[in-house]
């Protein structure tokens, strides 16, 4: 009689040395976005170049950390499927807007992710009746206002950072920005990706953007313009501390603006579990589904703790794993073990902490605009020939949300709670595109399981 394990794709085991290959490439797969969210969240924020790097080897712990409990699951946490977790890009324009809040910063960022994280976990049962409301339509709109919103952060970064700096009288223009040679190093990286991504095949393809990173990286080390300070200095490993940045503080609207992105992220993470559950032959029920949602909870909780921010399904790993065959939980698992050893690096982060803004500015483009194609792919889906009032729902909010956008200030004189809530293009736009998809198309009905529709249909005729 043969083993299950070793006829299930999903329970395989291999040789220790192939294990590691197989797992650090998935870490390889990743990493560039995984280290690049802290790195925007990090200059947007203007933080010092030791916490931007604590931020780096948090985020890369607590990816190997929410990577071993989904896949190997952890009581009822964990759809134990080869799913690959790691830091969303979504979340970025919230993070950012509660950061830079003067009342708020890193701590105000703090309690908004473990809100959140409360949030998902408490939702995650109940998720199943709720995704009616988020029909492509919806979830294809925010997904573009959320990519349309990151790509100021990229500009300003390609640019040399922010185009005000703290001075020594407050606020000041910053000298470096749109500096030629800051412009001439993110052109190069754009393009080098995207070459890279037209030469390249397979698995390859996939590290385009890490290249392109690295090609700018030399470049700038090449002309001087890359300090390394701090790298010789710092520990070779280090613990993560919790909560470095002091308390949390529990702001509502920051914290209800991220919990309107993580609904966003579950409809995408559901999707990526049956994505993975067709690859593997496995039928994803409400509550495997219940388990794997339940881990974006838990990452969140566990990421604000330990510094960092929300976390979610990567789905360039489903993606590897579609090109590899190879459908192992314990391959995945051994990824997660990779990055924690990566997070207690102190040097590894201070090298990524010393990428200059602009090098990363250029990589940048080319993901938040693949978060707008992304959210164009799914309205793709969306008939608006028959229905056009699905014009409008796309249109205004679009249009809503982009309004903070392109005017800072102009919800400056409006009540403090109501200018909160305005003042995020995300929430704006999630909020416009769910009520007005209830306006035109009405309220959703709920779908029923299987069962249901089958004890409805008419018995067969007998002869």
């Amino acid at each position: 009689m043969s083993d299950p394990a070793t006829s299930d794709p999903v329970e395989k085991k291999y040789p220790a040395f192939r294990l590691v290959a197989l797992g650090l490439q998935h870490v390889l797969v990743m990493y560039a976005g995984a280290v690049a969210v802290p790195l925007i969240v990090g200059s947007a924020l203007q933080l010092p170049k030791e916490q931007v790097a604590m931020l780096v080897s948090a985020d890369l712990f607590c990816c190997g950390i929410v990577t071993i409990i989904q896949s190997l699951g952890l009581w009822n946490i964990g759809i134990r499927l080869p799913i690959m977790m790691g830091i969303s890009f979504t979340a970025v324009p919230s993070l950012i807007a509660t950061g830079t809040n003067p009342a708020l910063g890193m701590p105000g960022v703090v309690g908004a992710v473990i809100g959140s994280g409360v949030f998902t976990l408490l939702a995650a049962p109940f998720f199943g009746r709720w995704v009616r409301f988020f029909p492509p339509v919806v979830t294809g709109t925010v997904m573009l206002v959320i990519g349309l919103s990151l790509m100021r952060v990229g500009v300003n970064w390609a640019a040399g950072g922010q185009p005000m700096i703290k001075g020594a009288n407050g606020m000041v223009p910053n000298p470096a920005y749109g500096a030629p040679f800051a412009l001439a190093v993110a052109a190069i990286v754009l393009v080098s990706i995207l070459l890279l991504t037209r030469v390249l095949k397979g698995f390859l393809s996939n590290l385009a953007v890490l290249m392109g990173i690295g090609i700018g990286f030399v470049i700038a080390i090449a002309a001087g313009k890359v300090d390394f300070h701090g790298v010789a200095d710092a520990d070779w490993v280090r613990v993560i501390h919790p909560l470095a940045f002091g308390w949390p503080i529990f702001e509502f609207w920051s914290t209800l603006s991220l919990c309107a992105v993580m609904t966003v992220m579950m409809i995408e993470s559901t999707g990526q579990f049956l994505a993975v559950g067709d690859m593997v032959g496995r039928k994803i029920s409400p509550r495997d589904l219940a388990r794997g949602l339940r881990t974006d909870g838990i990452g969140n909780i566990i990421g604000g703790l330990l510094n960092t921010f929300t976390y979610t399904t990567y789905a360039q790993n489903v993606g590897l794993l579609q090109i590899t065959g190879v459908f192992s939980r314990w391959v995945v698992a051994v990824g997660g073990a990779i990055l924690m050893v990566f997070g207690s690096l102190p040097k590894v982060a201070f090298i990524s902490a010393s990428i200059p803004s602009y090098v990363v500015g250029g990589a940048a483009i080319v993901m938040f605009g693949m978060v707008s194609a992304t959210g164009v792919k799914i309205l793709s889906k969306v008939d608006f020939t028959a229905n056009r009032r699905n014009l409008y729902i796309v249109a205004v909010s679009v249009g809503i949300a982009m309004v903070p956008v392109v005017a800072d200030n102009i919800f400056d004189q409006l009540p403090s709670a109501l200018e909160k809530f305005l003042h995020s293009g995300v929430l704006v736009g999630t909020f416009a595109a769910a009520l007005l998809n209830i306006l035109f198309n009405g309220v959703p009905a709920k779908e029923r399981d299987e069962a249901s529709r089958q004890a409805d249909r008419p018995a067969p005729r007998t002869a």
